[in-house]
């Protein structure tokens, strides 16, 4: 195994997290160590929290802090090999063959070949930075199919050979554990889980990310979504939602509308299923004067 102790002038953990902070994202210890021991090792990391945590944040700014692409996959039920790898374009490829008539043509060439993100991620390791999102929702056979490729990053197209990596590829995966992975998988990752942040820091997020928010309305917002995470909702508000509820909120206060009434009109970007709506809609004036006070 080859270690990289220094990656794009990155050194340690800490080094890690401060090179985050530039791109917008506030990583704690834990993330930003198991982020550097990933790029260090040369293995894949593997996030798993709750839905609006910031897993898919933390692959953006990662991509951002090495300046490569983002590739992403996104997983799905029934997501087969061929929207990973690669596809051959049949259209393409029946044209070229009636074009040709009677003369011989390649119709596996590089022409006729679609190119999907893991392929992508495989032919320019060092540009890019391949984002698995949400694994668990994919099928536990596509997981299996992940094996090979997160162990050798290299894949087999039969018609071509084997496409391997020249160097090994900077590789993300997320999880919102709506099921277990695989052990299989997990051994070959570095691992971590991200918890919601703390008040503090989530507060400082929402500074960082909103445009125009003030230190109390952040706070205000903050501790009301923490209030809404302890309720039994169907979906209960992740990061970007306290960002967006903060955004929105201050706007409306800027057209007029006095606190924390402001808070109560914008609550359809913090909650976004009527069912929940309807459970809280009873207590959400004391909620809001709590959280504001």
């Amino acid at each position: 195994m080859t270690v990289r102790g220094n990656i794009v002038g990155i050194d340690s953990p800490e080094a890690l997290e401060r090179a985050l902070r530039t791109a917008y994202y506030l990583a704690d210890d834990g993330l930003a160590t198991a982020a550097y021991l990933g790029l260090a090792l040369g293995k894949p990391l593997l996030l798993e929290g709750a839905p609006g945590v910031g897993k898919t944040e933390a692959a953006k700014a990662i991509a951002a802090v090495l300046g490569r692409r983002l590739i992403r996959l996104q997983c799905y039920e029934g997501i087969d090999a061929s929207a990973a790898l690669y596809e051959w374009n049949y259209p393409r490829q029946m044209l070229a063959i009636r074009q040709a008539g009677e003369e011989t043509i390649d119709i596996y060439g590089e022409t006729f070949l679609i190119e999907r993100p893991m392929l992508a991620s495989l032919r320019a390791p060092d540009s890019t930075v391949l984002l698995i999102d949400e694994i668990d929702r994919a099928d536990q056979e596509f997981e299996a199919f992940l094996l090979e490729f997160l162990s050798d990053f290299q894949i087999s197209i039969p018609e071509r050979g084997t496409v391997r990596a020249a160097e090994r590829p900077v590789v993300v995966l997320t999880s919102n554990r709506t099921r277990d992975l695989h052990e299989a998988l997990r051994r070959r990752c570095v691992y971590h889980w991200i918890e919601y942040p703390t008040a503090e820091r989530e507060a400082r997020i929402v500074m960082m990310r909103a445009s125009s928010v003030a230190e109390a309305t952040a706070r205000a917002v903050v501790a009301a979504v923490g209030k809404l995470r302890r309720e039994p909702l169907s979906k209960a508000p992740g990061i970007a939602e306290a960002v967006d509820w903060a955004e929105a909120a201050t706007l409306l206060h800027a057209r007029g509308a006095r606190w924390p009434d402001a808070f109560k009109r914008s609550i359809g970007v913090a909650l976004k299923d009527e069912e929940d709506l309807t459970f809280i809609s009873s207590r959400l004036d004391a909620l809001i004067a709590e959280a504001a006070a």
